[in-house]
């Protein structure tokens, strides 16, 4: 299992985000080239002012020449290596600039699509909420990062050096004297850097909760209303608000600890040099230009140290984020792609349960017998036969559709499609051979005609026209504002449950699946909708193998067999006028259902 990435180092999470988007390598050295040309340049001014004054000032007390000429051209050399380094320093930031927001860009898409590979256990275990945060927020941070902090850590960090280098140069006795004197900068900033890391892995911990409550609350809009719950759920927004402020200032007072250090340090450094300086003199061999020219590398020196206190904090929560986002790639894809896949048969196909045990903790160490959601179930079901899988809630009927779908995998047994193993049929055939009609179908903000396509995007207006009157919906086209051309709007809000049911409907139809799984399609629509709905679904389903997840026992009745589950057993197999009569549990269900529709 791989280790969590919360364990991981701020080096060891940096190397890995590299690692995750190459194009940020790319061309890394030449941008750092830019960069010390850069800072190169601007070594060159304190350079030129030492010897302006040690050569272009010369003479006695009595008398001091100034030689102006030279005095020009040490002016006019630092100008043009300004202008050069300002040119360099452009350069880098173009380049880093660039390989950042495509790096960023590559990161974002790459989440994206692995969230939506991940199993369902793990959608379960992961609130949305947080995971939206990872793809906006988190990725956000990372850019405002990029924007600034990272091309401080390049540009100032070689400036840096470069200055050291100079330094040493110059006087080395000076140069070991601000550099140990800046050394406990750095013992301070790693310290509080400690206590900057769990702070902003708290802040960021605490906004994707803020997030995951904020959408609950606005998802569940109608529901808060339609029971008066706004107080309550107020509240809990208000909480989870609190959290997050609450654990961001902790973090920026911790940040604001860091600000005054560079400032403090500079000064001691700066007083340090020039008594010393002062105490060696001339007669030490260090000319007063020398002096004034250290004293111009140590403030050179001594910028990124100050600059680098106020950026630590950013790239503390930048380093935060990225380890979110690096937790979530971690996770596995479920299921994981074949590596050898194996084509399916051609034509219709039977379907072959073979000792299938499933959990939804089955990773978990903790697991027990009370976690099996699928205990050991085993069926065959032929092709074309129409299949209805019946029970109480929790009886396993809805996670056996899904196992057949391959929306996950069993921890134990097999499932076969035309003899060959579920677990070696590529998922684009398999997605194309079956075709899933869900209890809560998705529908995107946009017109009818969009949302039936999107099964299969090549499909023509014709071939949906098509589908349309194979299943006997024209009348409720028809009924709609523009036909195919309305627009459902969000979720589809603007169309009914059961008009929504018939978008997906047709939408697998337009698929042309050899296999159906319908889960609890008519659950969740009126008598008269059902009745559309019904018809429609035969039609579908003639010449299919078709599963249908049902509560409404009516399309039990219909079907050519019945499966009974309990408790995550198959317990009864059979048809529907055979298990009535039988007296077992699809006959209590069957009672039960009768006695709540009578009523």
């Amino acid at each position: 299992m791989t280790e969590p990435m919360g364990r991981f180092s701020a080096t060891s999470t940096i190397s890995r985000g590299l690692e995750e988007a190459p194009v940020l390598r790319q061309g890394l050295g030449l941008t750092w080239l830019l960069a010390a040309c850069g800072a190169g340049g601007r070594v060159v001014v304190p350079i030129v002012v030492q010897q302006a004054i040690d050569r272009g000032i010369v003479g006695s007390d009595d008398s001091i020449d100034v030689h102006m000429r030279f005095v020009v051209w040490c002016a006019l050399i630092g100008v043009a290596a300004q202008l050069a380094a300002a040119v360099c320093q452009r350069a880098a930031i173009v380049r880093l600039g660039t390989r950042s927001e495509q790096a960023l860009n590559d990161l974002r898409a790459r989440l994206i699509g692995h969230i939506h590979r991940i199993s369902l256990a793990d959608h379960n275990e992961e609130r949305r909420g947080a995971l939206v945060a990872r793809v906006t927020s988190d990725i956000e941070t990372l850019a405002d990062f990029f924007r600034w902090g990272g091309l401080a850590w390049l540009i100032d960090g070689t400036l840096m050096i470069i200055v050291a280098a100079v330094m040493l140069a110059y006087n080395w006795l000076l140069a070991l004297i601000a550099i140990g004197i800046s050394i406990p900068l750095f013992f301070v900033l790693r310290v509080v850097q400690r206590y900057l890391v769990a702070a902003y892995d708290r802040s960021r911990e605490r906004n994707g909760n803020m997030l995951a409550t904020v959408t609950e609350l606005v998802s569940g809009a109608e529901t808060i209303r339609a029971y008066d719950a706004g107080d309550m759920f107020a509240g809990r927004t208000q909480l989870a608000v609190k959290g997050r402020a609450d654990s961001q200032i902790h973090a920026n007072i911790i940040g604001a600890f860091l600000f005054p250090l560079g400032e403090v340090f500079s000064v001691v450094t700066i007083a340090t040099i020039v008594t010393v300086g002062v105490a060696i003199g001339p007669t030490g061999g260090l000319t007063a230009g020398a002096l004034v020219g250290f004293i111009f590398l140590t403030y050179r020196f001594l910028e990124p140290i100050a600059e680098f206190t106020e950026v630590l904090d950013q790239t503390q929560t930048a380093v935060a984020g990225l380890r979110r986002v690096l937790t979530v790639l971690d996770i596995p894809v479920g299921p994981p792609p074949p590596e050898t896949p194996r084509p399916l048969p051609p034509g219709r196909f039977d379907i072959d349960i073979d000792d299938v045990t499933f959990s939804y903790r089955s990773r978990s160490d903790s697991s027990t017998s009370d976690d099996i959601v699928l205990d050991r179930v085993s069926v065959h079901i032929p092709a074309g036969q129409q299949v209805a899988m019946v029970g109480a809630t929790g009886s396993g009927k809805t996670t056996l559709g899904r196992l057949i779908a391959r929306l996950a995998d069993p921890i134990a047994g097999d499932i076969r499609l035309g003899g060959v193993p579920l677990v070696l049929v590529d998922d684009a055939e398999l997605r194309h051979r079956l075709v899933v009609v869900a209890q809560e179908p998705f529908l995107f903000d946009d017109t009818v005609l969009a949302n039936i396509q999107f099964a299969r995007p090549g499909a023509t207006r014709a071939e949906v026209d098509r589908i349309i009157d194979e299943i006997e919906v024209r009348d409720w086209i028809d009924s709609l504002p523009d036909g195919l051309d309305t627009r459902v709007g969000e979720r589809g809000d603007s169309l009914s449950a059961g008009e929504r049911q018939l978008v997906a409907l047709l939408r697998a139809g337009v698929a042309d699946p050899d296999v159906l799984v319908l889960d609890e399609a008519t659950s969740s629509v009126d008598a008269l909708t059902e009745v559309r709905t019904s018809r429609a679904l035969a039609k579908l389903a003639a010449g299919r193998t078709t599963i249908a997840i049902a509560h409404r026992l009516s399309t039990a009745a219909r079907a050519d067999r019945v499966l009974v589950l309990e408790g995550g057993r198959l317990v009864e197999d059979g048809h529907h006028d055979d298990l009535v009569q039988a007296g077992g549990t699809y006959q209590r269900l069957f009672d039960a259902w009768l006695s709540a529709t009578s009523t």
